[in-house]
């Protein structure tokens, strides 16, 4: 054997050692537990408590459920979980199969177990998911039920094998700009309306869209037949967990969703590990995860690929979700894969009732927009603090390696310019209050990237400054530019090394900044070059 063959084979040995390794580290052990997953976190962490199940099984078979593709198995599906429920628990089979069906409702004490090669396809027909009351992008609004819910659960697991397609390419409107023009001529051959450039597939939804003032919640839709007039544009999220105690989420597959993919909500003691979601790069509010206010939960071992954000933590947001009041806090996030997305991981922007406490480590970016994305804006209110980050891996990140923004306009990466972000920064700088964000007490080490847009960006608020922030250890490679911090206090950065042909770290109105044990402070509004 040539010795350059043998070097790639030794190589490629080691890492499918160390692969293993680090997967066998965040596997539950012979006693079902993640033992492993809280050794070195910074922060008290109760234990996440799994959901275990009687020993007991039904088919949905055994409910009349047909796999060809065309019978519509909502009734037997729902019928099968109801039958557990009361039995005292146990496991649903969905076996192998194309399976149709509307929306499936999870109950107390049912594991939802798909077999391999099960397909469980959500029909496309508006009318068969019924408009409720819900909360979206952290306001209270109303929308379509979701493919797979359930609220005031205990004890409830998806598991196996299987895929769940949520048929979003049915309900999402497309921008143009994000197809090619083959693709956009085949997507206006389906029909919908075309306005400024974007296609919906029902005048419905586009009337949706019209009467929305913020984001995607609607504005003066008051009668039900206004809102049902409108049902196209309540895309709901395909697994929406409510109120929920004890929940897992195991070894399948999500795709193709409405608007997010998976949301819990309010949620105490939440697995997801091993699942893979993917979602078309185009697809307008196509996150993966939205883990909202939630307590306790465990994001190991899964695969993203998002339209939007894909791993992103939540609390609500403006008033809803100071009101609410509940952070979403005792978090680890450890082994996972992200494809593509808006952020890899992301905190923001709907974080009105705070986020602390959250363990990120040993994560993979693959060509996301951002890497870390750190995202609010005034009115939100809120605190973002006891974060901690290690062990990053990132390549082809077009935009920031790292991104703290308090001046958030609710457009993704790239989609806002700099005289946007300008004009925005110029308003006056009103009193601290309930309403004004704050990101402080944020870790991170041992990050590398290669090719990046800008290495990080700090964007703090005139008066409530990023607070002690700490980046130590970070290599990044082939930066179009470098650091630059702006409106923050006791931010240190210390054995950081950026590979730019731009400066290496611009700093203003900035007090307090610790690079490499040397104290600057620069209240002028130029900037002060500093080489790393």
């Amino acid at each position: 054997m040539n010795t350059p063959l043998k070097k790639l084979l030794v190589l490629a040995c080691a890492w499918l050692s160390m692969a293993c390794a680090q997967q066998a580290d965040t596997r539950p052990d012979s006693s079902g537990t993640y033992d492993a997953l809280y050794q070195g976190v910074p922060f008290d962490m109760p234990q996440v408590v799994q959901p275990t199940f009687p020993d007991y099984s039904v088919n949905i078979t055994a409910f009349g459920a047909k796999a060809d593709g065309k019978t519509l198995n909502t009734k037997a599906i729902n019928e099968a979980i109801k039958a557990v429920n009361e039995k005292g628990g146990g496991k649903v089979v969905i076996p192998e199969g194309l399976w149709l069906t509307g929306p499936i409702e999870l109950l107390s004490n049912v594991n939802l177990y798909t077999e391999k090669n099960a397909l469980v396809l959500f029909t496309d027909d508006f009318n068969a998911y019924p408009i409720i009351k819900t909360s979206f992008e952290g306001l209270d609004t109303r929308r379509c039920q979701s493919p797979i819910s359930a609220r005031n659960a205990e004890n409830i697991a998806i598991t196996g094998y299987g895929v769940f397609d949520g048929s979003g390419d049915s309900w999402r409107p497309v921008k143009k700009g994000k197809m090619t023009s083959s693709q956009w001529k085949a997507l206006l051959a389906t029909g919908g309306v075309v306005e400024d450039d974007v296609w919906y597939p029902t005048e419905g939804s586009l009337k949706g869209a019209k009467a929305c003032k913020e984001f995607n919640n609607p504005v003066g839709i008051e009668t039900d037949e206004e809102w049902n007039e409108i049902r196209p544009w309540l895309r709901p999220v395909l697994l929406n967990i409510v109120k929920s105690k004890k929940v897992l989420l195991q070894g399948v597959t999500f795709k193709n969703s409405p608007s997010w993919c998976l949301h819990p909500l309010s949620c105490e003691h939440i697995t997801i590990d091993n699942v893979k979601v993917f979602n078309p790069w185009y697809s307008q509010n196509g996150d993966a995860l939205d883990l909202e206010s939630c307590t306790n939960a465990l994001i190991v071992n899964n695969t993203f690929d998002a339209g939007d954000d894909a791993i992103c933590i939540k609390s609500g947001k403006d008033e809803d979700g100071r009101r609410r009041g509940e952070p979403c806090q005792n978090v680890i996030v450890k082994n996972n894969i992200v494809l593509h997305g808006h952020g890899g991981f992301v905190v923001g922007s709907e974080m009105s009732g705070g986020v602390k406490n959250i363990y990120v480590s040993d994560c993979t970016f693959l060509g996301t927009d951002v890497g870390l994305r750190f995202k609010s804006t005034r009115g939100r209110g809120g605190v973002v603090e006891g974060i901690y980050i290690h062990n990053i891996n990132m390549i082809d990140i077009p935009h920031e390696a790292l991104l703290f923004d308090l001046f958030y306009g609710g457009k993704g990466a790239g989609e806002e310019t700099e005289d946007d972000l300008e004009g925005r920064m110029k308003s006056s700088v009103p009193p601290v209050t309930e309403k004004t964000p704050a990101f402080r007490d944020i870790h991170i080490t041992n990050v590398t990237c290669r090719s990046v847009g800008r290495a990080m960006f700090f964007n703090g608020l005139p008066e409530m400054p990023i607070r002690n922030v700490h980046v130590k250890d970070v290599v990044i490679t082939d930066a179009k530019q470098g650091i630059v911090i702006s409106q923050a206090e006791n931010v240190s950065i210390e054995n950081v090394k950026i590979d730019t042909k731009g400066t290496a770290l611009q700093v203003k109105q900035a007090k307090d900044l610790k690079v490499n044990g040397k104290t600057y402070n620069n209240s002028a509004t130029k900037a002060l070059n500093i080489d790393l």
